[in-house]
Parts: structure tokens; sequence; C-alpha cells
């Protein structure tokens, strides 16, 4: 179903989609009579609110969390070791984007407003592995970013994926 050959990938009807940020747009406009609502279609200001943070989380954030779970999680995974220097580089990278993160959640709950979206959302896979790690640190010496990093850790759906994983 998918072109380079990598999950994920979804099928409903005769749609078949890949890429996980295109599945949860999807799901989340197909969807929006059931859940939580990860969107809003009414109000294109708050829209455009969600849609800067997706991209923030998309182009800042996960490009330095993805070089940081290589690093802590996956090399060893592979019986590589890890670089101390490229953990200090994604390190202070990652800390400029908390960074961030704090001053925005000083002036909301969450990243796109006063409640939880798909822009929160798309955190929970990264989180999940880095919070094991020295990232931990990072993440608990801002306070908001460590309130959020609990909020969104601790929703129920969340807790049925993690405990999938297990």
């Amino acid at each position: 179903m998918k072109p380079f050959g990598l999950v994920p990938a979804l099928e409903d009807g005769d749609l078949k989609l890949f890429e996980s940020r295109a599945i949860t747009k999807y799901i989340a406009h197909e969807y929006a009579d059931k859940g939580t609502q990860l969107i809003v279609t009414n109000d294109s200001k708050k829209m455009a609110i969600i849609n800067v943070w997706l991209e923030v989380e998309s182009q800042q954030y996960e490009q330095t969390a993805s070089k940081l779970l290589w690093e802590l999680h996956y090399k060893s995974l592979f019986g590589i070791p890890t670089d101390p220097k490229a953990v200090e580089e994604y390190e202070a990278k990652f800390s400029v984007v908390l960074g961030i993160y704090e001053k925005r959640l000083s002036e909301s709950k969450y990243l796109a407003g006063d409640s939880f979206t798909l822009a929160d959302l798309h955190h929970l896979p990264s989180l999940h592995f880095l919070m094991p790690t020295r990232v931990k640190k990072l993440v608990e010496s801002l306070p908001r970013v460590s309130a959020w990093v609990a909020d969104i850790t601790a929703r129920p759906s969340w807790s049925k994926v993690t405990s999938m994983l297990n």
C-alpha cells in the first residue's frame, strides 16, 4: 500500500493513504464527530494556529527528536555505539525547540490553544521513546513543557496505545 514500502498505511473504503500525518489529518476530519476534536473546521483562525503548530512539530521538533531517537534509542537496538558529540549537538538544538514550547505553553494549555489537538498528538510517538532517555532532564527543566508532556502522555487513549506496544 505504501510506495516506500514502510508503515503506516490506511485503507478506508476505496481510499488508500500513507504517511502518518496525512492519515491522522484524514481521520480527524472524517471522524470529527467522534471522540476528541483534534481539528477545528468552523474557525479559520483557530485552524491556522493548529496548522502552525503542526508545521512546527514536523519541521522543527521532529527534525531534532528523530536524530536524538536514532542516537539514544535505535542505535543500541542495532548494536551501534552512540555518538556523544552528535547527542550533544542535537540536545542543544532540541533545547531551543523546547524553550520555544515553554514560551508558547505560558500562553495556552496546549500548543495550539486550550484544547488538545493534532499538534499535540503528533508529539506522542517520539516522546514515548525519548522520555526514558537523558532527554527527560531537558523536558523536566522546563515546568510548562514538563506539565504538557505529563498531560498528553497520561491521556487514556495514549495509555491504550502504549499498552499495545508492550
